[in-house]
């Protein structure tokens, strides 16, 4: 599982091994600062011996070549897998007549894992707990992944809209735009209307000559 954890980066598992993985994988990490950056030779061939000890040896193909690795005869991935490219251990450079190599988790986890947390004092990976349980046991699941690794919120898409919800926006923004087409522009009341009189002026003349007689007498 520490293998599977530095070759991808982060696996799933339950969650009772992912609590048992995330302290061994961060203690190999803390052994592979010291075979990269260690004070002394001696120490930094320490440190290598242990990695080799208690990790192994796995071979990883490179990404760019696994479609390549699986056309080949028996024979050449034999030498694709064990061929040493760097001076004692495999380190996945091209050799011979062959076109790539495998390289060797060890020395994946110390040139290019360890680096990455020469300025970090611990707490290398991170523990998810899922909301799904494995099929058959029920057991609950676990995401274990080193940091760093984990995908940017920016890769998230935001979800299509649904017929229902597209169909309520329609009726909304009709409803909107008809609302904004019935109102006056500018957005004012409109002015009161100057009251007119209607009265006729037949019966207005008798009363305005009854009051310049009343102002003679």
């Amino acid at each position: 599982m520490a293998q599977s954890l530095f070759e991808h980066g982060q696996i799933r598992t339950t969650l009772e091994k992912a609590r048992n993985l995330k302290p061994f994988a961060e203690r190999l990490i803390t052994l592979a600062l010291k075979a990269a950056k260690g004070p002394t030779v001696s120490v930094r061939l320490s440190a290598r011996r242990q990695l080799h000890k208690h990790l192994g040896d796995r071979a990883i193909i490179p990404a760019d070549h696994r479609e390549e690795y699986g056309l080949l005869s028996d024979a050449k991935r034999e030498r694709v897998l064990r061929s040493p490219s760097g001076r004692r251990h495999r380190a996945g450079a091209p050799k011979g007549r062959l076109s790539f190599t495998a390289e060797s988790v060890t020395h994946r986890l110390i040139e290019t894992i360890a680096p990455r947390y020469q300025d970090r004092k611990g707490g290398y990976t991170r523990l998810i707990r899922l909301a799904d349980r494995r099929v058959g046991d029920h057991a609950p699941l676990a995401v274990v992944q080193l940091v760093g690794d984990e995908e940017s919120p920016g890769s998230i898409t935001k979800p299509r809209k649904t017929w229902r919800r597209r169909k309520a926006d329609a009726r909304y923004a009709f409803a909107v735009k008809a609302a904004k087409g019935s109102a006056p522009a500018g957005g004012k009341k409109p002015a009161p209307q100057a009251q007119v009189d209607t009265t006729p002026q037949s019966d207005a003349k008798p009363a305005q000559d009854n009051a310049e007689q009343r102002a003679e007498e």
